[in-house]
């Protein structure tokens, strides 16, 4: 296994950090039928980390600054390790569908993207149904309901962080491959 660079950590870090923030400061609360949902553009981020980054890398840029915004917020601290795995997951997948193999085709980063996002959308949900479900003990209208609401929401999401990233990855690959930051 290769060493980690210096500039590669520092990568992970601005990119954990650009995550963190645009979901902490970037966000509009929305309430469901139990508790709150968000839409943020902090999954831009996550799916920007993956493209730039790639899998590994990528993956734990949007693990940590995700995780970081649960360590940081009362309501979500319980949530950090699955945040962390499950932004982990996205930026991962996005990353291995998206890296060009033989050729640089944009349909695979959309694609990346896209199935990137989603697959992060199926993680939340499950998780939100299995913890209001079964460790909360609510009536399961309720949790179907919530279930329903904060897919709606996570669509959403998911859909604006595909297609907001991949221009914004593809305009800004050129110039960091020029300052041969990646």
């Amino acid at each position: 296994m290769k060493k980690i660079t210096v500039r590669q950590m520092a990568l992970v870090g601005i990119m954990a950090a650009m995550v963190y923030v645009t979901s902490a400061y970037i966000q509009i609360p929305i309430p469901t039928a139990i508790g709150n949902t968000r839409l943020h553009v902090g999954n831009v981020m996550c799916l920007l980390s993956g493209l730039l980054l790639g899998p590994l890398y990528g993956g734990l840029a949007a693990g940590f600054g995700s995780m970081l915004f649960d360590l940081f917020d009362p309501v979500y601290i319980t949530s950090a390790p699955f945040t962390f795995a499950f932004k982990f997951l996205m930026a991962w997948v996005c990353a291995m569908i998206a890296q060009p193999r033989t050729n640089n085709k944009k349909w695979r980063y959309i694609l990346g993207a896209a199935v990137g996002a989603l697959c992060y959308v199926l993680l939340y949900l499950a998780k939100t149904y299995v913890e209001d479900r079964f460790v909360m003990g609510l009536a399961a209208d309720a949790v179907w309901l919530t279930v329903m609401q904060k897919g709606l929401v996570s669509s959403v999401n998911g859909i604006i962080a595909a297609a907001v990233s991949v221009p914004l990855f593809l305009a800004l690959r050129p110039m960091l491959r020029r300052s041969r930051m990646i």
